[in-house]
């Protein structure tokens, strides 16, 4: 039988030119597309498909949530991130949410449909560059997480090792016994203490910090 795909991004002619190629391959075969991260996830608990090609920057719910959920709610799906974004930031998250694999846009298509064949046989699959971002991550010697950020209070440290981890708001509150919105002061105050703008920047100082990685 055909493996069965929903695409997902906010981009008709992305869509438009994912599911011509993929229109003219055996064994291959479109099911479902969606515009936005809450699509998705409805396109997939509807569809059941074996692989979900997956934007990461789409309006409202975004494709890291939107993993996180599929994976939660259709383990039986796979999840290959096709993007554009090949910061250290985006790369771990997704892969924290779940996905399977990870491709830039402006991969070869012989590379792409590769790529859904094995997340669908359970394999896990970078793209070049990709795969240069995570041996880079294994490779570099963490720092002791206890020595890092000292401008950080005990709690502010604890949740922001949370936060390179992957985690989002809710589920740092829910694992602290906290309220969202006390996460949130914390936030903006570790923002301020480490100088950086957002998330993404707090991720990848983190990260760079020895914080977020698995025990």
């Amino acid at each position: 039988m055909a493996l069965r795909i929903v695409l997902a991004d906010d981009h008709p002619v992305v869509r438009g030119g994912l599911r011509a190629l993929i229109g003219t391959l055996d064994g291959l075969e479109v099911v479902g597309e969606a515009a936005d991260g809450e699509a998705a996830v409805r396109e997939v608990q509807l569809l059941q498909p074996d692989v979900v090609l997956m934007d990461v920057r789409m309006p409202g719910l975004d494709g890291v949530e939107a993993t996180r959920r599929i994976r939660a709610q259709v383990p039986g799906t796979a999840v290959l991130v096709l993007t554009m974004y090949d910061d250290d930031a985006t790369v771990f998250t997704a892969m924290q949410a779940g996905a399977r694999g990870y491709l830039l846009k402006g991969a070869e298509q012989d590379e792409i449909v590769r790529a859904i064949r094995a997340v669908a046989a359970g394999e896990v699959i970078f793209g070049p560059g990709v795969a240069a971002h995570v041996l880079g991550y294994f490779a570099t010697p963490p720092v002791p997480a206890a020595t890092a950020f000292p401008e950080l209070t005990d709690r502010e440290r604890e949740i922001l090792d949370l936060l390179a981890g992957g985690r989002r708001t809710a589920a740092i509150a829910q694992e602290l016994f906290l309220s969202p919105k006390t996460v949130s002061n914390h936030l903006t105050n570790i923002f301020a203490k480490l100088e950086v703008a957002d998330r993404t920047a707090a991720i990848i100082r983190a990260r760079e910090g020895g914080l977020g990685r698995e025990p």
